[in-house]
């Protein structure tokens, strides 16, 4: 079983983690890590906080000279805005002026400030903010890495675009994976389209001034996977419901969509199921559509899995929404921290590490193993068994 779990505030000295799971023997590049977690902060709309952090991923277990020891494997990225709010975020008890305290004490709409505070009985919501924070998925996607250069060993790949924002197009982009890789890295906001990103590109500027922020969608595309991981036999084994789970996580996704999604509800069963046919060369079960988005009966049926995370604007905004005082009760502006007007094309890529994650949660329950080469030799013996099938 491969399994992580992350630490850290968003103003904080540093972000943790622990992975767990990884087989012995797996190869593993620090400059991926760090290729990955540039890709998380790029994109057209960011905001300061980018300027600010380069993030590198500093492994401090779990490897020794590049291969993985079968332990648990740990990774810490700096803050370095952490400079500015030693005192703020002290772990030891501070007396600080009330000016300077940076109190939230303003909830923002649609953040967790409120019922944050409620849940946890707290008269300062920075002790909200500062977890709730999509800081915090910077850990994410490093851990994702891990689990993508697992992923690599049985040639499998991930990637993912944006297919809209801010209603732009009409209609979401339907890509084939060759279009999609086709992407260069610089793309402003990692859009095939480019007549569409220009539009995109436009629309943030506008937005900017008029102090608002936009949402859109993403698409996390996975191919080489295996047919076979998960299971149809208990609610919680089913692998489409834990995918949904892992990019619903995500900051600001309110709904999920595996393969033709919503759309499935409303044609009628022969314009959604793929048909089965078979190729005697290969002796594969083949599929001419995907419209299940790789997925049956909660497995993976060995095409392409294709899920999409529909992402809420930012709810920090520059031109603050209504919100109340909570001492004095009295309506005020809701406070604001720096900010960005969009953050689509970051999702993606923490979508692509979550989907990673899982997908090699469940390649580790499937194929098992304390080495990477035991692991190849359970997967190649599977392998021959389909192909036998």
């Amino acid at each position: 079983m491969l399994r992580f779990t992350t630490a850290g505030e968003s103003h904080g000295r540093a972000l943790v983690a622990i992975v767990e799971g990884l087989p012995a023997g797996v190869p593993v590049s620090g400059d991926q890590i760090d290729r990955e977690l540039k890709r998380r902060q790029w994109g057209y709309g960011r905001g300061g906080r980018m300027k600010i952090e380069q993030d590198h991923a500093e492994i401090l277990s779990g490897v020794r000279h590049g291969l993985t020891l079968g332990s648990p494997l740990a990774l810490m990225i700096e803050n370095k805005d952490w400079a500015n709010w030693t005192d703020v975020m002290a772990a030891e008890p501070r007396d600080i002026a009330p000016e300077k305290s940076r109190r939230v004490k303003r909830p923002r709409p649609g953040h967790a400030d409120l019922a944050g505070g409620l849940k946890y009985d707290v008269r300062d919501m920075r002790n909200i903010l500062e977890r709730a924070s999509a800081r915090e998925t910077a850990a994410r996607v490093a851990c994702g890495a891990l689990a993508k250069q697992l992923l690599s060993q049985f040639g499998a790949e991930i990637r993912s675009h944006v297919i809209q924002l801010g209603g732009i197009p009409d209609k979401p982009l339907e890509l084939t994976w060759e279009t999609i890789a086709a992407i260069p890295e610089d793309a402003p906001l990692s859009c095939a389209d480019a007549i569409v990103q220009q539009s995109m590109i436009e629309l943030i500027d506008r937005k900017k001034k008029e102090g608002d922020t936009l949402g859109g969608i993403f698409e996390v595309v996975a191919r080489g996977i295996v047919p076979g991981l998960g299971s149809h036999t208990s609610w919680d084994l089913k692998l489409d419901g834990r995918l949904a789970q892992a990019v619903m996580s995500i900051h600001a996704v309110k709904g999920v969509a595996i393969g033709a999604g919503v759309e499935a509800s409303s044609l009628p069963g022969s314009e959604v199921h793929d048909e089965i046919a078979y190729n005697a060369e290969t002796k594969d079960f083949i599929r001419a559509t995907n419209r299940a988005g790789g997925l049956e009966g909660g497995i993976t049926n060995g095409e392409e899995i294709r899920i999409r995370g529909h992402l809420k604007p930012i709810s920090t905004l520059r031109r603050p929404l209504r919100s109340v005082d909570i001492d004095t009760k009295q309506e005020e502006a809701a406070a604001f921290e720096r900010s960005d007007i969009t953050v689509v094309p970051a999702a993606g890529v923490i979508g692509e590490a979550m989907v990673a994650l899982v997908l090699a949660s469940a390649m580790r329950e499937k194929f098992g193993g304390d080495s990477l080469g035991e692991m190849k030799r359970n997967c190649e013996g599977y392998r021959e068994q389909l192909r036998g099938y």
